[in-house]
């Protein structure tokens, strides 16, 4: 477009020149059409962009609300917004210069693959794997070789988003995590479990200890019946009386949840209900201590 405008002023450059020598006092005019004439073809390119991304996004949000937020569909609406860019922007303001500099050049040519080693076109290209083949998805556990665990959160061109204990997010590139060892606790849905030991005291009825911990962990909004039966009926998971230690009756418990879950979430919800049960249930959890007898010679 702007090409073409600078063709048309170009081949009557002269009758230009001669129409200004003759009235000097319309340059001024003329160039404030011109410029008028940028900023409403500008604004009109910017519009449809902006139209098509608009529509781009509600395609994307339909799609999602059918079949949930996947990490393919996230990275190809990304790379759809690039493109609209690209044909909306780049292009009007001599995309046509651009690939004809690019395809005309060997120079270029070879920036271009030299450039395509670099970090970001790495990232994208690692975006692009991560999304083809899924080794993870939006809304599952992972968890780093460092040790470090998180929730997917959301991909973009250049890095994901893991979402830590307290809302804390984690920007890792996608080369980087491409490339990395990674435990998908989420993988092919399987509910996670979590065990628990509780001590008590020697002097404690076993029975109503038990019956105090299981409907503890019954009672958490985070914990479900995640064990099977004989009978195939999935239930919560029975408190076992594990073994006798130096001052304390130990009960162990496995409790299961989903993946979805923190574990410290989990495991700070579990031992904050069993702790107060146990103290209104008048269960004493025994504690290490130390008799110390002076005799006097």
């Amino acid at each position: 477009m702007f090409r073409l405008i600078g063709k048309i002023v170009e081949t009557n450059i002269n009758e230009l020149s001669e129409f200004f020598s003759k009235y000097p006092v319309s340059i001024v005019p003329f160039l404030l059409v011109g410029f008028i004439g940028f900023i409403v073809i500008m604004a009109l390119y910017a519009l449809i962009a902006w139209a098509f991304i608009k529509l781009s996004n509600k395609i994307f949000r339909t799609i999602e609300k059918k079949r949930g937020k996947k990490i393919h569909l996230q990275f190809a609406e990304n790379i759809i917004k690039l493109a609209i860019i690209i044909l909306f922007v780049v292009i009007p303001l001599g995309g046509d210069q651009i690939s004809r500099s690019i395809l005309g050049s060997a120079a270029v040519l070879a920036a271009v693959v030299g450039f395509a080693a670099q970090d970001v076109i790495k990232d994208v290209l690692s975006g692009l794997q991560i999304s083809l083949y899924k080794p993870f998805d939006i809304g599952d556990r992972i968890e780093l070789e460092d040790g470090t665990a998180g929730i997917v959160d959301s991909i973009t061109m250049r890095h994901v988003v893991l979402t830590l204990i307290d809302t804390v997010k984690l920007i890792i590139p996608n080369s980087k995590l491409n490339t990395a060892t990674i435990r998908n606790l989420s993988y092919e849905y399987v509910p996670r479990s979590a065990e628990f030991t509780f001590p008590v005291h020697y002097d404690s009825d076993i029975a109503k200890a038990k019956s105090t911990i299981f409907e503890a962990v019954k009672a958490s909004p985070y914990s479900f019946p995640g064990k099977k039966s004989k009978s195939g009926e999935m239930i919560y998971a029975p408190v076992y009386f594990i073994a006798l230690s130096d001052s304390a009756l130990n009960m162990k418990v496995t409790v299961y949840y989903e993946s979805s879950t923190p574990t410290e979430v989990l495991k700070d919800d579990i031992n904050t209900r069993v702790f107060e049960a146990l103290g209104n249930a008048g269960i004493t959890i025994p504690y290490s201590y130390t008799n110390v007898v002076l005799e006097q010679a």
